[in-house]
């Protein structure tokens, strides 16, 4: 699982709800590696497990036949409190790190691989995200 090496500031503050958060991002939005992509169209806070679960099923999906890129890293913390524990007494401890992903933002990209594979492999990953996806491919150069 992808886990920052070190990190200034074990818990970050929640933040609140953003107007923005239905804007599309303006950074990681092309493709820059591979001939396909997954685009995120809505927001949320992917977890590194479930990036790691998504990576795994383009890993195994392309098996050799391509190269994948990730291209989101997870170093926002979150926290959680224990089961059943009352209000009050502060904030949980860190669970793991989070990437916010806005409308937009490229999340993994795919090249090597037939159109049909590649496909296929974006879109097994995409149901392992909290996000709604689209796969956008590359205009081909003529």
């Amino acid at each position: 699982m992808l886990t920052p090496k070190k990190v200034k500031f074990r818990k970050w503050q929640t933040g609140r709800a953003n107007p923005k958060a239905r804007t599309p991002d303006t950074r990681g939005i092309k493709l820059a590696f591979g001939s396909f992509g997954l685009k995120s169209e809505t927001q949320a806070r992917v977890k590194s497990i479930q990036i790691e679960s998504a990576r795994k099923v383009i890993s195994r999906t392309l098996t050799k036949a391509g190269k994948y890129w990730v291209r989101i890293f997870p170093d926002r913390p979150y926290t959680a409190k224990a089961a059943e524990v009352g209000m009050g007494k502060g904030k949980g401890d860190p669970q793991g790190y989070c990437f916010d992903v806005y409308p937009g933002r490229i999340i993994f990209e795919v090249d090597g691989a037939e159109e049909s594979v590649a496909r296929e492999a974006l879109r097994k990953a995409g149901t392992k995200l909290p996000v709604k996806t689209r796969i956008v491919s590359r205009a081909h150069k003529q």
